[in-house]
């Protein structure tokens, strides 16, 4: 069973020390770029017992094989890209090659900011109090605000109601449903969310429904090898 958030890796008990989890300054974690000369040194502070594993975040293809050729395939644990209904770009070269080297993917905007909740109607307002009503949350609205995908969202309403499900169960358990995720990052600032989110935890799928996704989504979802909002392509040696 995959998880909504906090599943250990592989199996395995490797986790990152509690500081490196809760202070960003230190977690090692870097989004978007690979430079060979900082894999090398966060090699050093995992085999000087100062952290349990690494993670990278919204790397590409190439960087991913560029940290591998420097610190080979057990230095990695995660991939943290953005994933959902929406943004299904990493489908196309990442997940592939991270569990070919026995990398986990933990994703983040499972639910494309809110707009998989389905709470956003086409040609309305947004609702006050929701994350696009405030001008600094809405940073990457562009992203999967439009009224194309407001409208492929409403479309698969009715399947997740047919199906017995809210639409935050649908869109998360659509995520989980590939093996290479082992957990989905979430949030929440009402207890019901929370109770929607998890409920997605072992939820299975049929073909049928997955396919009737995908004629809802039709040609709306960012699908092939996407550069990541943030990320950077090339690579840093020496």
């Amino acid at each position: 069973m995959r998880s909504i958030a906090n599943r250990r890796q592989r199996g395995e008990a490797r986790h990152q020390t509690p500081r490196a989890r809760h202070d960003r300054r230190d977690t090692p974690l870097r989004r978007g770029a690979a430079e060979t000369a900082w894999v090398e040194a966060f090699q050093k502070v995992v085999d000087q017992g100062k952290a349990r594993c690494i993670g990278f975040s919204e790397w590409t293809p190439e960087q991913i094989r560029a940290a591998l050729d420097v610190a080979g395939p057990d230095l990695f644990v995660s991939s943290q890209p953005q994933y959902s209904m929406l943004w299904q770009a990493p489908e196309a070269e990442v997940f592939g090659l991270c569990a070919s080297h026995g990398i986990s993917q933990v994703v983040w905007s499972p639910l494309a900011q809110g707009v998989l909740t389905g709470k956003y109607r086409p040609g309305q307002p947004v609702p006050e109090g929701s994350r696009f009503a405030s001008a600094d949350m809405a940073v990457s609205q562009d992203l999967v605000y439009s009224d194309a995908t407001l409208e492929a969202v409403q479309r698969l309403v009715p399947l997740a109601e047919e199906a017995g499900m809210s639409m935050p169960t649908l869109a998360l358990a659509w995520v989980l449903r590939r093996r290479e995720v082992a957990s989905a990052i979430t949030g929440a600032s009402r207890p019901e969310q929370v109770h929607a989110n998890a409920a997605a935890s072992g939820v299975e799928l049929s073909d049928d429904l997955l396919a009737a996704v995908d004629q809802a989504l039709g040609d709306v979802p960012v699908t092939g090898p996407t550069l990541a909002p943030g990320a950077r392509p090339g690579v840093k040696h020496r």
